[in-house]
């Protein structure tokens, strides 16, 4: 059998293809950083167990002479307060009347301080709090059993001693530990590959209706809040008041149809707000929640630009968690409603994306072994970098863009140094494209430096998505991470961000797969000119196989 001629016919087509120029790879790149404030320096022994301890102090309220200032103690059950004290050096205030127990708020005004703390109010005589600071002490029978020092006290923000370190957090702001929810499945879903999953996740509601956003622009989510409350569905909205770059006209005209149809719509805002933004992006619906990486609007959930990540869960513990999570952000006085907001305001013009997409990854209902609810500035950034320090294989991460110096950007090269591969995927849009692509270099710069596994790409739509909006991460191919926090120090420190954590290889897997495909975005195509060629070649091949095949017959 005659062999020679079809050997070097694959020869010509592998010349051919060793002549094209390869597609642009990644680039190691990572991120900067955010900002964490430490306002005092404390000295706290704080009490324990058997004797009476100092827990929080709330020094300088908002009102006129500090009227509502109390300090919480802990005061253990069965333990007697005969020849106890709490005294600032200048006032003395006997506790031996005391009967609560537990977790109680000494305060000169009662009936301000009720909506001010869980704790149980003790109404005393005289108690005032300098803002400059006080030396706060407990005694029993002339013997210190706590003390703790606090300066320069910040207007309505409370203070607390965690050992060494004092924490000025915002009156009202939440202290929330993560909730975990073991086992079970999730719906996971990517945008805007998939966005009837939001819309019928929140269109099916029968009894509550609890949404959560930054900004809110989707008529098609409207219409499915207006036909809930219509169905008698309790309906509640909670925004930010003041997005970056103003809200637009038609997202004020919209909000306006709601509160008209008579829904209880609430935004975040004004010079006391707990968070610097209220940037998170989920539902509650019924017996279940769902958690974005997008906003609520064409661009994003509609399914008309953005790349993002999703996932809807009717775990008992994470929805409950979500839904107290809205309660107490909704709850507080800085969640103003929508029609005093708005009086004397005036709305930006904005344009509407409309851009479609073709499926590429549909929805999937997958099995977790757990599930995680994490909130900021609560407990996610914490969480976060002890996931990524724990890494062992692989960590693959998508965002907007990255902080050089933020916690999270510092693990990540952390784990890049001990072996871990590490890929960063970041935005190529036009508003980043420049910062990011110098961020790219200064990563390449630190892993070529450090011999680290740590590549940067920008991403390549390749008209799959509009632009990257996701924030997410995979790590070791068994923990996806993702939800609405930017990986910046005052996202992860000030805002109120919601995410989930997702433990499990499947769920993994769904996300990964996307990851990947993000991440080679349009290398894998192979140009017009090339497949011309090869599909030459490949006709060389056939005639001259087939002349050998003819003369061999």
């Amino acid at each position: 059998m005659v062999r020679g001629p079809r050997p070097v016919a694959f020869a010509l087509c592998l010349l051919l293809v060793a002549t094209v120029p390869p597609a642009a790879g990644g680039i190691d790149s990572q991120p900067r950083q955010p900002r964490q404030v430490e306002a005092v320096q404390p000295a706290s022994q704080n009490g324990s167990g058997d004797h009476p301890g100092i827990a929080a102090v709330y020094p300088d309220p908002v009102a006129d002479g500090d009227a509502g200032e109390f300090v919480v103690l802990d005061l253990p059950r069965g333990t007697s307060l005969a020849g106890t004290v709490f005294t600032d050096g200048t006032t003395t205030i006997p506790l031996a009347n005391v009967s609560a127990r537990g977790r109680v708020a000494l305060t000169s005004e009662p009936n301000r301080t009720r909506n001010r703390t869980d704790a149980t109010v003790v109404a005393v005589d005289r108690l005032t709090l300098a803002n400059s600071g006080e030396h706060l002490r407990i005694r029993q029978d002339d013997t210190v059993v706590d003390q703790a020092v606090y300066r320069d006290a910040e207007e309505a923000h409370l203070a607390t001693w965690n050992g060494s370190r004092i924490d000025w957090r915002p009156i009202g702001a939440t202290d929330r530990p993560p909730i975990r929810a073991n086992g079970g499945d999730v719906r996971a879903f990517v945008l805007p590959d998939s966005p009837s999953v939001g819309i019928s996740t929140i269109r099916n509601t029968e009894d509550r209706l609890l949404l959560a956003g930054y900004t809110l622009t989707a008529e098609r989510v409207a219409d499915a809040l207006v036909a809930a409350h219509e169905r008698n569905v309790t309906v509640r909205v909670l925004l930010e008041g003041e997005p970056v770059g103003g809200r637009t006209r038609r997202g004020a005209r919209l909000l306006d149809r709601l509160v008209e149809s008579g829904i209880e719509v609430r935004v975040i805002g004004g010079p006391h707000a707990r968070y610097d933004y209220h940037h998170a992006k989920y539902a509650v619906a019924d017996d279940r929640a769902i958690v974005l990486t997008e906003n609520w609007k064409p661009s994003g959930t509609g399914g008309h630009s953005s790349r993002g990540w999703g996932a809807v869960t009717d775990q008992s513990a994470v929805v409950d968690g979500l839904a107290a999570t809205f309660r107490a952000d909704a709850g507080w006085d800085d969640a103003v409603p929508w029609s005093r907001f708005r009086r004397g305001r005036s709305f930006e013009s904005g344009e509407v994306s409309t851009a479609t997409y073709d499926t590429h990854f549909g929805s999937q209902t997958v099995p977790v072994d757990s599930t995680t609810l994490l909130v900021t500035p609560d407990n996610a950034q914490s969480v976060l970098v002890d996931t990524l320090d724990r890494a062992d294989d692989s960590v693959d991460v998508i965002q907007v863009t990255v902080d050089w110096e933020s916690q999270t950007a510092t693990a990540l090269r952390r784990a890049a140094k001990r072996g871990v591969r590490v890929r960063l995927l970041l935005s190529s849009a036009w508003y980043v494209r420049e910062d990011n692509r110098k961020l790219r270099k200064r990563f390449d710069e630190w892993a070529e430096t450090n011999d680290a596994s740590l590549s940067v790409r920008l991403a390549d739509p390749d008209g799959r998505y509009g632009k990257v909006h996701a924030k997410g991460a995979i790590v070791d191919d068994d923990t996806v991470v993702l939800g609405s926090l930017n990986w910046n120090e005052q996202a992860a420190t000030s805002n109120r961000e919601v995410l989930l954590a997702l433990r499990g290889q499947a769920v993994a897997d769904y996300y990964g797969a996307v990851f990947d495909a993000d991440w080679q975005g349009g290398r894998d195509r192979i140009p017009y000119s090339l497949v011309a060629a090869l599909l030459g070649c490949l006709g060389l091949v056939v005639i001259v196989g087939g002349k050998i095949r003819f003369e061999n017959r």
